[in-house]
């Protein structure tokens, strides 16, 4: 990924792309989609990107990922992995039915949604991965439903491996690009990015806001292999919800009830993860493991 690209400063879905393609290395064909991404690659010859890009249509990220990589098979190249960036709309909602399709045929190539929790690149409206009580441009008040669950909806499809990963962690993030690489089949990697302008917070805040939503379990990060065997790769510090929705202007106008809610449901799915984990020790760890672990 080249300098000059046009992300906002501060982008969170610009630095979680450059780390993704910095480790998967100059061999790789992008796949893109309406979104911030397309808009951060940018259009031929100026494209910000030093790898073949595919521009494909907003909802068919996945399955044009699985036939660019079955194409290549068809030539004989398998060491060239493809990669598909898309965005929360393009993935929780619009892309929905063809990437369970992708999943569901175990297509060959790499997923990773950029989650920045709306539709950014048009304004900031309510997507299904905007969170609970958060102000977006068509939720002033704040979205009353809850964000979709999409680690578990991919798990369900029992693909070979996803991960949870964020721009705060960049080793945990890259190791688990590594991993992906390693297995064949459909790969999923779910990555918060903040958004400064969508978020209302300053350029600068992107690696901390994405740090504190790990240490509150507001996104904890962890991996599944098969859909099935749960790891914990970061045990938070478990701190009130307020140190991450005190960082954004997006939750400015919550009440005392509505945080409770919010560290309630938070408390809640670290608990059901924890029990869904294989070992998780009292205090903060890293797993490394490989598809030849399991």
């Amino acid at each position: 990924m080249r300098s000059g690209h046009t992300a906002c400063p501060g982008c969170g879905v610009a630095i979680g792309m450059r780390m993704v393609l910095r480790t998967l290395g100059s061999r790789v064909v992008v796949v893109n989609v309406p979104s911030c991404v397309s808009s951060i690659c940018g259009p031929y010859p100026r494209a910000a990107l030093s790898v073949p890009v595919f521009h494909s249509a907003f909802e068919i990220a996945a399955p044009t990922a699985g036939g660019i990589s079955n194409a290549l098979k068809v030539q004989g190249i398998d060491d060239v992995p493809v990669v598909a960036f898309a965005g929360d709309g393009g993935t929780f909602d619009i892309g929905l039915q063809s990437l369970s399709g992708a999943a569901d045929r175990n297509e060959d190539f790499i997923y990773v949604c950029m989650d920045n929790e709306a539709y950014m690149a048009t304004g900031n409206q309510l997507s299904s991965a905007t969170p609970r009580f958060a102000w977006t441009g068509t939720t002033p008040r704040g979205n009353t439903g809850r964000k979709k669950q999409i680690m578990e909806i991919m798990a369900a499809h029992r693909i070979p491996y996803a991960a949870t990963a964020c721009i705060a962690f960049p080793d945990d993030l890259m190791e688990k690009v590594e991993r992906a690489r390693e297995f064949r089949g459909t790969r999923f990697l779910h990555l918060l990015s903040p958004c400064p302008t969508g978020w209302k917070m300053a350029e600068h805040m992107s690696p901390k806001v994405a740090r504190a939503a790990v240490e509150t379990n507001i996104f904890p990060l962890y991996e599944i292999i098969d859909g099935l065997h749960y790891a914990i790769n970061y045990v938070s510090q478990s701190l009130p919800v307020e140190t991450y929705l005190d960082l954004q202007g997006r939750y400015s106008h919550l009440n005392r009830e509505e945080i409770r809610v919010i560290q309630a449901e938070a408390d809640r799915s670290w608990s059901e993860l924890r029990k869904r984990d294989r070992e998780v020790t009292g205090k903060a760890q890293e797993i490394a493991f490989s598809k030849r672990e399991w």
